[in-house]
């Protein structure tokens, strides 16, 4: 022990009790392994071999090898509590010894489950120390992604309270992913709408991604499971770069057909294609790792453009969107930073990933939410276009009721519920006088007459249950229903006879016009419309040729025009 201490640059790391918990790395000492076969023993006769890391910062990058950590480590003082030595990355295979005087004392590996002393998340080992004693701890890691390697050597109960702190962590943002992955299933289930299906897509692989990278998912998920521990992070990140793809590209593209839609579901399928291979073992893992991570910023790259367009066109969603990817952008980067060693392993940049993309994910839902709403407001002038388009087609435009198509969809659903206790009129009538108006005052006069014909009609009847329109020229129609007897039906028109006994006033013309009426009854007379509707004329025609003014009813006895 005294030789391999004395071979090291760096000094042992002293546990006092003054300190609950210290960084490791100032002591650590690494030694590569390419052929993944070196023992524990081998590499204790090896110490003078361990080299000094080129940063300290905690992250030693991706290497195709085994790493191998020497800590010397001295407690000069009986521990008040056990210490415990931690790595504080789950996506890692890793063994711990406490070894002292060449001898293994106490062995902790992650590669075969039931030998680890404590549960926890992350590769952990208590180390029973006596009082000036010098031990080695000796780490073995070997992961297919990058050594991100935090270690730790602390008081149990201060480790412990950590531990509680991250579990606290992860629960909260991982329960607020499973919220949003709840929410747009449901959404997507009930409104078949697909751009809430792509966003279940991105939030299933961007929580898959964290429970595999900060270990929740081998401790409480699928514990001693080998190739889930391989592949599902990288399957989970494969499966949220494909959703972007198809989240993007639904989200912002007018046209599916257009050029960006298309590049966009092409590099999903792309994505698609890769996460099957690599699961399946046609593509090796380490190619997958290099696909993700330059195909990862393309859908923002792709999508860069036509955000910026719809922010010029003071589109919320192009604002919301950059905000989305800045702050992705800025997390994914520290990660990158940490993944290469530029950065400490600290806090936040362990962490830096997964607030952004929990951020980024956040702000997709604002992106759906407005999506949503524009899809709802062009709904909505759909459906009043199409409310124009009808009321033009069943509208008079002079007078604004209704015109021969209205009436006849009218009455067709009247005479549908008539009976002989729930009669349906129809009144005809032709304005008495209007012609001496129209050519004596002229037409805009006549049409203002028209207008408050119509107007006067109106106010004669009942809101409720009859209808007014106007067939061309000077002719009104009047539909009456529910009437109980023949003789309502009478007492309606002779008061709509009455109704016009008062001039209307026009400016400072007071014109008199009055009404010839001809009515007939469904179902009494006819249960037919159009029938109805020539009884009802021929009824006028007859009180016409008999001096106007009045009203009359066809029951069948008048002839009918041709």
């Amino acid at each position: 022990m005294t030789l391999s201490l004395g071979a090291q640059a760096a000094s042992p790391l002293v546990l006092t009790p003054e300190q609950s918990q210290v960084d490791a790395w100032g002591a650590i000492a690494i030694k590569a392994d390419p052929t993944y076969e070196l023992s524990v023993h081998d590499m204790l006769s090896r110490l003078r071999a361990f080299d000094a890391p080129a940063q300290r910062g905690g992250s030693l990058g991706v290497h195709k090898a085994a790493m191998w950590l020497h800590i010397p480590v001295i407690a000069p003082e009986a521990p008040r509590t056990p210490w415990v030595v931690n790595i504080g990355y789950g996506s890692l295979q890793a063994d711990i010894f406490l070894t002292s005087g060449g001898r293994v004392l106490k062995h902790v590996s992650t590669r075969q489950p039931g030998q680890t002393l404590l549960s926890s998340r992350t590769p952990a080992m208590a180390l029973d120390l006596q009082a000036g004693q010098a031990y080695d701890l000796l780490i073995r890691v070997q992961a297919t992604g990058p050594l991100i390697l935090p270690i730790t050597v602390g008081e149990m109960a201060h480790q412990m309270h950590e531990a509680l702190r991250e579990q606290m962590l992860q629960g909260l943002l991982n329960g607020l992913a499973a919220c949003l992955l709840v929410y747009s299933l449901i959404q997507w289930t009930t409104q078949r709408e697909p751009l809430f299906g792509f966003y279940a897509l991105v939030v299933f692989g961007s929580a898959g991604f964290s429970l595999q990278f900060f270990g929740i998912g081998e401790q409480f998920l699928w514990p001693g499971n080998l190739w889930m521990s391989r592949y599902a992070g990288l399957a989970a990140g494969l499966i949220a770069l494909a959703g972007s793809f198809l989240f993007l590209g639904a989200a912002l593209a007018d046209n599916p057909q257009s050029r960006y839609a298309r590049a966009m579901r092409t590099g999903a399928a792309i994505t698609a294609v890769v996460c099957v291979a690599v699961m399946l073992g046609w593509l090796s893992v380490p190619i997958a790792i290099a696909f993700m991570s330059l195909a990862a910023p393309l859908p923002s790259i792709i999508s860069l453009p036509v955000a910026i367009a719809r922010v010029r066109q003071k589109d919320p969603i192009g604002a919301t969107l950059l905000a989305a990817w800045t702050a992705y952008g800025v997390g994914a980067t520290l990660f990158v930073c940490l993944v290469q060693g530029w950065v400490p392993a600290n806090f936040w940049t362990l962490h830096s990933f997964q607030f952004g993309a929990t951020l980024d994910m956040l702000l997709f839902l604002r992106v759906m939410g407005l999506r949503a709403n524009a899809m709802r407001l062009k709904a909505q002038e759909a459906l009043r276009e199409r409310d124009l388009m009808h009321s033009l087609a069943h509208s008079d435009p002079l007078t604004g009721l209704n015109n021969r198509r209205g009436l006849q969809q009218a009455l067709q659903a009247a005479l549908a519920s008539s009976s002989d206790r729930s009669l349906v009129a129809v009144y005809l009538m032709d304005l008495d006088g209007f012609k001496p108006v129209n050519d004596s005052y002229g037409h805009d006069v006549g049409d203002d007459l028209l207008v408050a014909v119509g107007q006067r009609l109106q106010a004669s009847v009942r809101q409720q249950t009859d209808l007014v329109a106007r067939l061309g020229g000077d002719e009104f129609i009047i539909m009456a229903c529910h009437l109980e007897t023949p003789q309502q039906a009478d007492d309606l028109g002779r008061a709509l006879l009455r109704a016009f006994d008062q001039p209307f006033c026009l400016g400072d013309l007071r014109l008199k016009v009055g009404l010839t009426i001809g009515y007939a009854l469904a179902p009494i007379d006819s249960d037919d419309p159009l029938r109805l509707i020539r009884l009802a004329d021929a009824a006028m025609y007859a009180g016409k040729q008999g001096g106007k003014r009045s009203i009359r009813r066809n029951s069948g006895e008048l002839a009918l025009t041709p």
